[in-house]
């Protein structure tokens, strides 16, 4: 009956989406595409009515959330992967640009409140912990509670979605402040680590990852985050920190930061595994830093160092993301995932990182099934790739970016990250 009801539910929200879409969102020149009244919209209304919880965070899948007593004790384990909360401020990092986007296109107010309700969900993510700086990954049953160990991969994206919003004309000025405010503190922390990302709980004192390494993912995001704070703020320490950070040379590098820039993510491929085939959702914060680097450099020696990474990337991507004609809709795979519980039965004290990563590879294959992976492989990352071309491109590649977006089906998806569909559509220029 429950089961029953929420596709109901899905479909009375997808239609009021459809309906209500504004017309204002098109003006009288331009023809309503294909991609505003399809894919685009139905993600839309399925990642709101089944992902994007009461605070504005979005949730990997629909499942049971952790516990106090489940983060405490780090169940499934202390990182928090594979649990309902594993990646949020990630994904509503990256995903509230989009937003900011959308609701500039159409003007619609149920757009504008979206943007306010997702940079609400960051806040909230940077105001729970007890550490200074930590960005949790999201909150359990309490609002409150989340898992010790946070990442860079969490903390860049808060920090892009949070820029795109206060330098959007969506919130008040008060508004403004308090997030610029707790912007600034966050880096500050961050600085005083050597940009290093704080843990709590267990692990106080310790960090998981950082911005300052020799790979093009650390040198671009750093970059980022130090001219995105001068942005924000306009104090000229943080133009300084960039204008020293582009022009050094990291560890374990020969090249300069920018320069490391230039090559693309292909600089990455020895470090990090199948990049083309399964890690292109960890790249898109990368792209979508570098497409920033490149509108707010004026340096034009700077600007195409920058400009030919972003260039690079989308080449490379463009073939990734034609995997999207292998998803099949009809698939029937397992996604045993949604019950965490039944599937990570193993469980041990984590003293240590390693530990709790030992414990993640943990799990019952049989009960997990195999349609997580099918999804990660035949949907995350061909529109993960579709959204990285689109930030570099000027709408050349419009007709393979909509094709991919709507190919899904998106009611029978059970994994948020195609969230990533509506960061394509959003970064390619508005239709004419």
């Amino acid at each position: 009956m429950n089961r029953s009801r929420n596709c109901v539910n899905r479909s009375c929200t997808l239609l009021l989406a459809l309906l209500l879409t504004p017309l204002s969102a098109v003006s009288a020149d331009e023809p309503v595409t294909q991609l505003a009244l399809s894919g685009v919209e139905q993600a839309h209304a399925e990642l709101w009515g089944r992902f994007v919880d009461s605070y504005g965070i979005i949730h990997d899948f629909a499942g049971d959330l952790p516990t106090p007593e489940d983060c405490r004790l780090g169940k499934p384990n202390a990182i928090g992967w594979w649990s309902p909360i594993e990646d949020g401020p990630m994904f509503t990092g990256l995903y509230l640009p989009a937003i900011c986007e959308r609701a500039r296109r159409t003007g619609d107010p149920v757009d504008k409140e979206q943007a306010r309700r997702l940079a609400a969900g960051l806040m909230k993510c940077a105001s729970v912990s007890d550490v200074p700086g930590m960005i949790v990954r999201g909150v359990g049953t309490d609002g409150v509670c989340h898992y010790p160990l946070g990442s860079d991969d969490q903390t860049h994206p808060w920090f892009y979605g949070l820029h795109a919003y206060v330098m959007s004309d969506l919130p008040a000025a008060d508004e403004r402040r308090e997030i610029i405010a707790k912007m600034k503190t966050v880096a500050n922390v961050l600085e005083s680590t050597g940009w290093r990302c704080p843990a709590d709980g267990a692990f106080k004192g310790q960090f998981r990852g950082g911005y300052t390494g020799h790979l093009f993912r650390d040198a671009v995001r750093y970059l980022y985050l130090l001219r995105a704070m001068y942005d924000v703020t306009g104090e000229q320490i943080w133009l300084d920190r960039y204008q020293a950070a582009q022009a050094g040379i990291p560890e374990h590098a020969i090249i300069s930061r920018a320069e490391i820039c230039a090559e693309g993510y292909a600089r990455d491929r020895t470090a990090i595994r199948h990049i083309d085939t399964h890690q292109l959702w960890i790249y898109v914060g990368s792209q979508a830093s570098l497409a920033q680097l490149v509108a707010l450099e004026t340096d034009d020696k700077l600007r195409t160092l920058y400009r030919t990474g972003l260039k690079l990337n989308a080449a490379q991507a463009l073939e990734s993301l034609k995997a999207y004609q292998k998803f099949d809709n009809q698939d029937t795979k397992v996604f045993g995932n949604a019950d965490w519980r039944a599937v990570y039965t193993t469980w041990f004290p984590q003293k240590t990182q390693a530990d709790a990563e030992r414990l993640a590879r943990t799990g019952d294959k049989d009960k997990r099934g195999k349609r997580k992976s099918y999804e990660q492989v035949w949907m995350q990352n061909p529109l993960a790739a579709a959204a990285i071309v689109a930030l570099a491109d000027d709408g050349s590649h419009r007709d393979s970016i909509e094709a991919a977006i709507n190919h899904y089906d998106y009611s029978k998806l059970n994994m948020a990250t195609f969230f990533f569909a509506e960061c394509a559509a959003y970064a390619l220029p508005a239709p004419k």
